[in-house]
Parts: structure tokens; C-alpha cells; sequence
């Protein structure tokens, strides 16, 4: 069973560096690790449609109107961290684009009923990925690479090996999927 220490851990001994016991505990390690897992989290969970971290729900409309331009908002839910899609629910509406814009966290549009797919935010490690944990750990030790080395070279080297790891679990990801369902821009972005 993976938690948010061993994910840490495996970032540490990528450094070489010691490990540690939990994220409050009084060492260095310690203060970076917390410091750093959740930014570095939640910018590998925007980095990729996980399919892991994919939800689908309707949205329930705002009791109040946007000023302007559009006829309806709605609320993101709190654990949203990237839209995906909005769409009517309808086999057609998921093809066709829908206008509409997120801004702060409501999704303003006309349509009256909509339904979104977005990334959640998923804090319990167990439920990720294989891949995921080790581009996690990889991105989070270079991350924390010249903090804990003090070698600026050797931090870049962590960055190029943080980024091969985030690719290969975005193809592995990306392929999971039927090819009907893989957006062409998932693939790509998953191979970049």
C-alpha cells in the first residue's frame, strides 16, 4: 500500500538522501517533502487527463446568473482541479463543442443542463496509478533536487528524468483507452 511517505521517500532515495518517517517529523527532508507534495501533486494531476483521477457528474445550476454574455453558471466541484468537458449529455452534445468558459470556479455557458468530465483531485495515494506514483516521486525529487544537493547540475539531470517518467505514464495512460475515446491531443501531449 503506497501513502504520501513512501511517494517521498521514493523521491528522497532518487536523491540519495535520507528518508524520513512522517511529513511532520523535524528534519529537513521532512519540511520539503511537505512543503512541496501537494504543489507538485496537483500540477501532475493537471499535467493529463488520468484516467485514474477522471470523474463525470451533472451539474447543478447557480441560483444566480452571470452578469453578462452567458445565460447560466455553474459551480465546479470542490475537488476539480481541470475541466475536460462540458457537454448536454446527449451522445451528439459530446462531440459538438459547447460554448462556454470556466473562470475562478464556475463554468458559465446558455445551456441549461450540463454535465462535466474533469480531473479530480484524489489524495489517497493507493488509488493511483503505478506510473503515476513514479513520475510523482520523480517530479517531486526533482523538485526538491537542489535544496537537498546544492548542485544545480544534478538538478537538471533529476528534471530530464522526472520529465522521461511523466511521459512514459502519460503513453501508458493515454493507451489505455479505446481509440475512439483517446483525444488525438491526449496522445500527443502524452508523447511530448
Amino acid at each position: 500500500m503506497a501513502s504520501v511517505v513512501d511517494i517521498c521517500n521514493s523521491a528522497l532515495n532518487l536523491l540519495g538522501a535520507s528518508t524520513i518517517s512522517s511529513l511532520t517529523e523535524d528534519s529537513k527532508n521532512a519540511r520539503l517533502c511537505n512543503q512541496r507534495y501537494e504543489p507538485i501533486r496537483n500540477r501532475t494531476f493537471r499535467s493529463h487527463a488520468w484516467n485514474f483521477a477522471t470523474k463525470r457528474v451533472q451539474l447543478a445550476k447557480d441560483s444566480t446568473a452571470p452578469v453578462v454574455e452567458f445565460a447560466n453558471q455553474y459551480t465546479l466541484p470542490s475537488d476539480c482541479l481541470r475541466v475536460l468537458k462540458v457537454h448536454t449529455g446527449t451522445t451528439d452534445s459530446i462531440k459538438d463543442d459547447l460554448p462556454y468558459v470556466v473562470e475562478g470556479r464556475k463554468i458559465k455557458t446558455d445551456e441549461g443542463t450540463i454535465f462535466l468530465v474533469y480531473i479530480a483531485l484524489i489524495t489517497d495515494p493507493n488509488l493511483y496509478d503505478s506510473y503515476f506514483n513514479e513520475a510523482l516521486s520523480a517530479a517531486l525529487a526533482a523538485d526538491i533536487a537542489y535544496a537537498i544537493t546544492n548542485n544545480a547540475t544534478l538538478s537538471n539531470n533529476y528534471q530530464s528524468i522526472a520529465d522521461e517518467r511523466l511521459r512514459e505514464a502519460r503513453f501508458i495512460d493515454a493507451t489505455e483507452n479505446s481509440l475512439g475515446t483517446v483525444e488525438s491531443n491526449e496522445f500527443t501531449d502524452a508523447r511530448l
